[in-house]
């Protein structure tokens, strides 16, 4: 018992706290402009980096994921949320808290259940085409806040597109402090890949601020202090955004599981994808009852917990504790220019519009190309509501699978003594099922000579149920008509269903 224990609680080293450290200056300032993404106030962003990253480093099973909010998942709860509530009012928080706990208990039932196996399951046509498209949206979302434009109501690409051809309106000294921070932390790692880029970017604008009395739009109020422990959520919306927490579940996901994969991969070491869903769950129960929204794994923190000398996932329990330790002291943020934000923003999203890679798609399958252009489309027209451009992705992806499957090619061949062949090649289905027949028909309209029928079933790939019924009755047709008729060379796969609708024996 003791070395089960021990190995499910690693002793943590060195390296873990000085990784744990680092990431924590990145995810301080990450968090304060993610939840500002998400349609929170600021310090949101520090109850979902608090509590989260400690509970995370109990279940999971990579010793590098770093878990806290995160730029996809916060625009994906901005969607959920901004039809039901004014962003940034208290109902609207408390809704996000309510979204992250929905989140939380998805992931655990999908991870107690041992069925953590849908992390492999998401299309990747569907993923690039998300991915994208969600990216382009994040940016457009913070460009009014980078060039100090105040920006019409509108939608999001709207806004954008005023802010950018509206000359006049921007800010002079936000437009520098964006271009500036978005410089740093481009070729900050230049310096070092440790180089503290978001937090030397943050302080530096910060005191400048404080020194200059900037006078463009700022944090703002930040109030000091622990997270508000809480269930006292409004549970009667539940159904209102059940879909969409279920949803955010499963595709924000895909994230922190190819991270966790990644990794492991690199390293040579075994990950779990039920334990890596049990300790997203776990984190996301911890973000909503402790005042926070929808968070999942970060790759640039990630990466830098790597770097820094992690060893085991206790470096995510450090930087969860150093943000603890940071929320008294939160108040020092507020004169901080909201363009330092919106440029950690634009620089981490900005890797994630892979234009080449969606375009190459197209040579090697027009198929999958057109799910990822589809998702891709159906992000930008339906946003902020991207979480039904998932499941548009998906419905696609589906379709064009089945209308794939739907073709079972099918030769004909007839040889001396009036014996007709028939070989049909594919997945059959009870969509494909009517191609065979129509095969069966041509070849006793084409060859009446013929007396008997050999249906070689050695080319097929599944047969379901209704087909099998279907092969039943078109072979009794054909006896009917008077053609012996024999079923030569089932797979071993499709025998027992074959049996199991056919009295006569299947050889």
């Amino acid at each position: 018992m003791t070395d089960r224990l021990r190995a499910f609680f690693p002793r943590p080293v060195t390296g873990d706290i000085v990784a744990g450290v680092s990431v924590s200056l990145i995810l301080i300032p990450q968090a304060l402009a993610y939840a500002d993404l998400a349609g929170l106030p600021p310090v949101y962003g520090l109850f979902a980096a608090a509590l989260p990253p400690i509970v995370a480093a109990i279940f999971a099973s990579s010793p590098y994921l770093q878990t806290g909010p995160v730029a996809m998942t916060a625009l994906l709860t901005f969607g959920a949320l901004s039809q039901l509530e004014t962003p940034g009012s208290m109902e609207y928080v408390k809704l996000a808290a309510l979204l992250a706990l929905i989140v939380g208990v998805v992931r655990v039932i999908v991870g107690s259940l041992r069925a953590g196996a849908v992390a492999y399951l998401m299309s990747q046509p569907v993923i690039q085409g998300f991915t994208g498209g969600a990216a382009i949206l994040i940016i457009a979302s913070q460009l009014p806040t980078a060039l100090g434009a105040d920006a019409p109501d509108g939608g999001v690409l709207r806004r954008a597109w005023w802010s950018v051809t509206n000359f006049s309106e921007w800010e002079l000294a936000a437009v520098a402090i964006t271009l500036l921070a978005a410089s740093l932390l481009t070729f900050g790692s230049r310096i070092h890949p440790l180089f503290p880029s978001v937090l030397v970017a943050v302080a530096a604008a910060l005191v400048w601020s404080m020194i200059t009395d900037y006078s463009g739009q700022i944090v703002g109020e930040v109030p000091g202090g622990l997270p508000p422990f809480s269930l006292a959520l409004p549970w009667s919306r539940f159904t209102d955004i059940a879909v969409a927490g279920a949803v955010i579940a499963l595709v924000g996901f895909a994230e922190p599981a190819s991270i966790a994969r990644a990794y492991a991969a690199r390293e040579r070491t075994p990950w779990s994808p039920d334990r890596e869903f049990l300790s997203q769950g776990a984190a996301n129960l911890a973000s909503g009852i402790s005042g926070g929204f929808p968070i999942g794994g970060s790759f640039s923190r990630t990466s830098v917990n790597h770097l820094a000398g992690a060893k085991t996932r206790w470096s995510g329990a450090v930087t969860g504790l150093v943000v603890f330790a940071f929320l008294p002291f939160a108040g020092i943020i507020e004169d901080l220019p909201r363009a330092v934000l919106a440029a950690i923003i634009i620089v981490a999203v900005a890797k994630l519009i892979r234009v080449p890679a969606l375009l190459s798609l197209w040579k090697y399958s027009k198929p999958q190309a057109l799910v990822a252009y589809v998702t891709f489309g159906a992000t930008l027209v339906l946003a902020p509501r991207i979480d039904q451009a998932v499941l548009v992705g998906i419905v696609t992806a589906i379709a064009i699978h089945l209308w794939r499957e739907r073709v079972v090619s099918v030769e004909l061949e007839v040889r001396r003594g009036g014996v007709a062949r028939i070989r049909p090649q594919g997945v059959f289905w009870f969509g494909s099922a009517p191609d065979l027949a129509e095969a069966m028909n041509e070849l006793m309209g084409a060859y009446p000579e013929a007396d008997t029928i050999e249906i070689d079933l050695g080319g097929l790939g599944r047969i379901d149920y209704s087909s099998a019924v279907m092969l039943r009755d078109m072979v009794n047709d054909a006896r009917k008509a008077g053609y012996e008729v024999d079923v030569i060379a089932v797979p071993e796969h499709a025998r027992r269903i074959l049996r199991a609708v056919w009295a006569e024996e299947i050889r």
